[in-house]
Formats: C-alpha cells, structure tokens, sequence
C-alpha cells in the first residue's frame, strides 16, 4: 500500500477490515440478491436498485425473476411484456428493461449463454457501466474492484477525511478493501453507508464498527459529499411515459387522441401548449427512439402500438 494513498497512514487497516466484516456477518438486511452468485439475477438486480430504494426492489427483482428465471428465457421474451413488468412496478426509466432484455440477448449470442466474468467484458452488455460491471464482477464471481457508489463516498470522506474527488474515492476505496474478498466487502461497506452513515448519522442508535476510528464521530463534523436526489415522480415525464406504456399494453393499438386522456386528464388535441396533441407526438417521438413504441400512418389519424 503506498505511504501517499489517500488513507491516513496511522489507521491500522487490519483491524478497521476486521471490525466492518465482523459487524456485517453478524446481521445485515436480508435481500435476496446477497444470497446468490448467479450473474444474471446479479445483474437484474444491480439494473433496478438504480435509483430506486432497495426494499422497493425486492418484489420487483422476484417477480422479473419468476417469470424469466434464465438469460436465455428474458432473451426470448417478448420486449413489451419486459417493459410492462417494469412500468407495472414502477421502476422507472423503461430504457433499462429494454437494455437489460438486449444484454440477456448478447449473452446468449455474443458469449456462448456464459456470463463474462470480467469487468471489462461485463461492459459490452447493453446498458452496463462501469459501475454496474463492477458490481457484478464483485458480487456474482468475487472478482471486482471496490464498488464506489454514494453510500460508500459518505462513509469515507466522514470516518477517513477523504476529499470529494472521484479518483480519490476510488485509489482510498481500493485500498481498504482486503485482496480477493469484493463480494462481501463491497456489501459491507455499502450496507455501513445504508444503515449506520447515512443523510442524517445513526452513529448511537447502531453498533458503528468504525466508530473509533471515525474522524466525523470524533470533530462532530458530519457533512458529506451531496448526494444527488431523485426527481419527483408524480408530475413528471417519467410518470407520463409510464402511463403511455400502461395504456398501450392494455390495447393493441390506440389512436393518438384515444391516448392522450390515458395519459393526463387535461390532454386537449386542439390546445396550444403542454398537454395538446404537438406536447403527445413529442412524448411519442422519445419513446420511438428508445425502440418502445411505434406510431403508424401519419396526421390526425395516426395510431399507436408497443414495439413487438
């Protein structure tokens, strides 16, 4: 380990790994996820927790998983049944359905139906990032780098001083994290930042295995990087995509001022701004391009059907 990592040379890393591993073995939340290596359950997993809170997860990842348990099996779905589910539990952002029934696809046809087992690899999957190639690396084969998401920069910058830089982040995160142990340190050190360090601490009402080792706890200096927030839901143009997918799976095809009322009950077709027909074709021209909808003919009389 270098004398100049971001790390305080004086904190024994030993002990500190010892302590996290020790406090997370002892009692952790409980998803369902933690208790697999399968890649592909991994990844369905890693794809909904994006913005949006992990309990809300669960059901969601069970029922994607009961009715398509396999890669193959989401690769052979039909695409608008994958969208539904996921507008049915209200995930959010339909372009991650679409893109992980793509990467179920390029599993079978691009890697012979075996997973990639390496970040790098990992990456090619439609819609995979750095940070979700990771996260599979780490929790389906133990072969990832330390994951670095909100939780974990909250949790270094307070109990080590860690300056708010990316780069820093990820040379302090990778020198804590013990060699050959990602799975359950990556789930440690996020499940530290979820439970214990989290927006508002809970440094005494939890038994904090890093307590005397914090610098926060110590100064009483609590701030953290921000922490980007969700935009709200209710209102939103997330909400009235939702809405057009919902529709569109309860008809076989809609024409365009049959859908508009199902997607905001002041949607007026001669009207002159937001809600008139100009503000649908605009909604429906970014859900053609995401490949999730397809409008027929053209004008007034055009209809309105999920992309099979």
């Amino acid at each position: 380990m270098s004398e100049a990592g971001p790390l305080p040379d004086d904190h024994d890393r030993a002990t500190i790994r010892e302590a996290l591993i020790e406090w997370y073995e002892e009692g952790h939340r409980e998803f369902p996820w933690r208790e697999t290596d399968d890649p592909y359950a991994i990844l369905v997993s890693e794809v909904m927790s994006q913005q949006t809170q992990l309990e809300r997860v669960e059901e969601a990842w069970e029922a994607f998983l009961e009715r398509w348990p396999t890669a193959a099996a989401l690769a052979a779905a039909d695409r608008s049944e994958v969208v539904g589910l996921w507008t049915d539990h209200r995930l959010g952002y339909n372009n991650r359905a679409k893109y992980l029934h793509e990467a179920a696809r390029q599993v079978g046809e691009e890697f012979d139906g075996e997973f990639p087992e390496e970040p790098d690899e990992l990456r090619e999957l439609q819609g995979v990032g750095p940070y979700t190639a990771n996260a599979v690396a780490s929790f389906a084969f133990n072969a990832g780098d330390a994951v670095v998401d909100t939780n974990v920069k909250r949790v270094l910058h307070r109990a080590f001083d860690v300056p708010d830089d990316d780069a820093i982040f990820e040379e302090a995160a990778n020198d804590l994290m013990p060699e050959g142990e990602s799975r359950t340190w990556n789930n440690a050190i996020m499940e530290l930042g979820g439970v214990v360090c989290r927006k508002t601490p809970r440094c005494d009402e939890e038994p904090c295995p890093w307590r005397e080792h914090c610098r926060a706890y110590e100064t009483g200096d609590f701030t953290a990087p921000d922490v980007p927030t969700q935009p709200a839901f209710e209102g939103s143009r997330r909400q009235k995509r939702g809405r057009t997918i919902r529709a569109l799976r309860n008809h076989e095809e809609l024409a365009l001022d049959d859908l508009g009322p199902r997607i905001r009950v002041d949607y007026s077709p001669e009207g002159d701004g937001e809600g008139d027909r100009e503000w649908l074709r605009g909604l429906l021209s970014d859900l053609e391009e995401d490949g999730l909808v397809e409008v027929v003919g053209n004008g007034d009389e055009a209809t309105v059907r999920l992309r099979r």
